[in-house]
């Protein structure tokens, strides 16, 4: 697919947090990343307010194991308690991504440079990406580095049949990616096929809730480096 990179992320824990655990102070994770959660890593990889990164699907490669660990998060009061935090254990998956420009944000037009935004993606993504990888959250670090997807043996090659998921969170609807001076929250039912979960566009969800009213945040040229800029300064420097 056009500007698409394909990369493995893994890890010793990863928590994709279902909201519903969070009303007790005790955090589930999904079996499953979710959209949202797998887009994060990717733009942590390589982010521009220019460009809409879009997942394509993902390949589970080890076996849904669940461990749980007694917590004690620090209260907004002072003090602390102890809370039940269950992580998924020893994660790891291919991703497909792509990006897309950012038709909603035509005052960042003047850094549509497909070609170099592409090589700077693969280039981040050579060493690690840009920014910190974390798997649904701070404490669960996780790593990305690139692969070829669908090579490999993934534990569910040969499971017969479909896994149901359920309803759960999809994504986030952000004003500067729908137009809409609003965030908004996604839900959908995933199925996973052979180990492949394969996930429809953001556009296509058919659950959405509001959550407030927001407005998408100002760039411009004074505050933003452009494509050319930052590939001119990686060649001259060498470095991601």
């Amino acid at each position: 697919m056009r500007n698409s990179i394909e990369f493995e992320v893994y890890g010793d824990y990863a928590l994709f947090t279902d909201p519903l655990t969070k009303l007790g102070g005790e955090k589930l994770s999904y079996h499953i990343p979710t959209y949202q959660a797998i887009k994060g890593i990717v733009e942590s990889i390589y982010w521009k307010p220019t460009l809409i990164m879009y997942v394509d699907e993902i390949r589970v490669m080890n076996p849904i194991s669940m461990e749980s660990k007694g917590i004690r998060p620090i209260e907004y009061g002072g003090g602390n308690t102890l809370a039940n935090y269950t992580y998924l254990k020893n994660v790891r998956y291919q991703v497909r991504a792509y990006f897309e420009f950012n038709m909603h944000r035509q005052d960042l037009k003047h850094d549509h440079n497909e070609h170099k935004h592409h090589n700077i993606l693969k280039r981040a993504l050579a060493a690690g990406g840009r920014r910190d990888i974390f798997l649904g959250t701070r404490e669960c670090q996780g790593y990305v580095e690139p692969c070829e997807y669908g090579t490999g043996d993934s534990y569910y090659d040969s499971y017969d049949g479909e896994i149901h998921f359920g309803n759960m969170v999809h994504g986030l609807n952000y004003p500067d990616e729908t137009g809409r001076d609003q965030l908004e929250v996604r839900l959908w039912n995933p199925v996973m096929k052979n180990g492949i979960i394969k996930f429809i566009r953001p556009e296509n969800c058919t659950q959405v809730r509001v959550i407030r009213n927001m407005e998408p945040k100002l760039f411009e040229q004074s505050n933003i480096v452009s494509a050319d800029v930052l590939h001119a300064q990686m060649e001259e420097e060498g470095t991601p």
